[in-house]
C-alpha cells in the first residue's frame, strides 16, 4: 500500500489522484513527523489495496472539513479515517474489510484499546453507505474536531449497519489523553443538541441517543 502527502489547501487540486482501488485511508495531521510515522506503519501493515493519504492541516480547517473535502473529491470502495496518534496492528485493514463485507455493514469500528467496540473512533466505511447518510459528506458538517465519529457510529448502529472487529487493531497512542482537557466544548454542545433531535431523525432508539450524552 502506498502513501501520499498533501496540505489541506491542496485537496481540490489533488482530486485527480484520489481515484483509489480498494480503500482510501485518510490521516489528518498537525504534527507532520508523527503523522508520517503513523501512515507509514498503517500502509506497511494493511495487507490490502489502497492509499494512505496524510493531510497536513496547514490552513487549520479541522479534521471534519478535511474528511468531507477529501471524501467529496475522491473515489474508492472504502474510506478509512485514522489520526496522527494511530498505531496500526498487523493486517488491520484486510481484517476490517473482510469483517465489513462478511456482515454487509456500512461502518466498522477498529479495536482502539479504549471503546471496546462501542464507538468507531478509528473507522472503516463503505462509501456507498456513507453517501446515503449525509448526502455526500462523510461527517456531519457542523462539527470541528470531536463527536462526528460518535454521531456516525450511532447512525450505523441504529440502522443495524455497524460491525466491530476486535482483531483489527488500530490503537490510539496519546500519552496525555487522560490527563488533559481534550474535548471541543462547542462540538460537545452540538452533539447533545443533535442527540435530543435524533441526529436529524436518523437515530430513534433512546438507548442510543443517550449513550454518549
Amino acid at each position: 500500500m502506498k502513501t501520499a502527502l498533501i496540505e489541506s489547501t491542496q485537496i481540490g487540486a489533488y482530486a485527480p489522484s484520489l481515484n483509489v482501488d480498494g480503500t482510501l485511508v485518510v490521516v489528518p495531521v498537525i504534527d507532520l513527523e508523527m503523522g508520517k510515522k503513523a501512515a507509514s506503519l498503517a500502509a506497511s501493515r494493511a495487507n490490502a489495496q489502497g492509499l494512505v493519504l496524510v493531510v497536513l492541516d496547514n490552513a487549520r480547517i479541522g479534521l471534519v472539513k478535511i474528511h468531507n473535502q477529501v471524501f467529496q473529491n475522491s473515489k474508492s470502495s472504502y474510506y478509512a479515517y485514522l489520526a496522527q496518534d494511530a498505531f496500526a496492528g498487523r493486517n488491520w485493514l484486510s481484517l476490517g474489510v473482510d469483517a465489513l463485507n462478511a456482515q454487509g455493514a456500512g461502518l466498522l469500528g477498529f479495536n482502539d484499546g479504549k471503546w471496546q467496540g462501542q464507538l468507531a473512533a478509528f473507522g472503516l466505511a463503505r462509501r456507498e453507505w456513507v453517501n446515503d447518510v449525509y448526502g455526500g459528506s462523510f461527517f456531519f458538517e457542523g462539527y470541528s474536531s470531536h463527536y462526528a465519529d460518535t454521531e456516525l457510529t450511532l447512525i450505523a448502529r441504529e440502522q443495524g449497519s455497524y460491525v466491530y472487529e476486535p482483531n483489527a487493531v488500530v490503537i490510539e497512542v496519546d500519552w496525555h489523553k487522560d490527563t488533559k482537557p481534550s474535548t471541543n466544548l462547542q462540538d460537545k454542545s452540538l452533539f447533545q443538541t443533535r442527540a435530543q433531535q435524533g441526529f436529524g431523525g436518523r437515530v430513534l432508539r433512546p438507548e442510543l441517543k443517550d449513550l454518549f450524552s
